[in-house]
């Protein structure tokens, strides 16, 4: 595994240690402020993993897999990164506080709304992960080196569309409830 893989691993492991410490800080020791700011360190760390892509691509690495997943983990970070905080705060309060977050299962034209929502972040996403694989493949300007940056949008492009017509299905084929497709 080269150097950018592993930085991934490790971005990703400190997105959550970071998320960790600061529900931990905001639920067990009672320190609101504080847990807010450890979430709202959680941009830096992709800030990290972004000039850490960069200077390797400066100093002559031939682009990766490995350097677009970044731009690909950078782009979902940003655009789920609330709702990944919102998941996990919900999960620790449940299970810290014992109080549900009170959220009904959504069905029907409703889930359909939701997933929808979801899709259109799935879209800022990909708009800001192509952005900086296109900035990438720019900066390096040399084909030959960024082959794999140019792969990765085409399969991101792919994956955006498939997930379209997911989104799309739900308005067609509405997801019912158990108690109600069971009968």
């Amino acid at each position: 595994m080269n150097l950018i893989a592993w930085m991934i691993v490790k971005c990703e492991i400190a997105f959550w240690v970071v998320i960790g410490l600061g529900l931990l800080t905001r639920y067990v020791f009672k320190q609101k402020k504080a847990g807010l700011f450890l979430l709202a360190l959680t941009p830096f760390v992709d800030l990290l993993l972004l000039i850490i892509t960069g200077v390797d691509l400066y100093r002559g690495a031939i682009a990766t897999t490995a350097h677009g997943l970044a731009a690909v983990y950078i782009g979902v970070s940003i655009a789920f990164g609330k709702s990944m905080i919102q998941w996990a705060d919900d999960k620790f309060q449940y299970y810290f506080t014992k109080q549900a977050s009170g959220k009904p299962k959504r069905y029907g034209i409703e889930h359909a709304k939701h997933y929808a929502k979801s899709w259109l972040k799935h879209l800022f996403a990909f708009l800001i992960g192509a952005a900086l694989l296109v900035a990438m493949i720019y900066f390096i300007d040399d084909p030959s080196r960024t082959n794999a940056l140019l792969q990765i949008t085409k399969l991101w492009t792919i994956v955006l569309g498939i997930d379209l017509l997911i989104a799309a299905s739900y308005f067609i084929w509405p997801k019912k409830s158990k108690s109600i497709s069971a009968s």
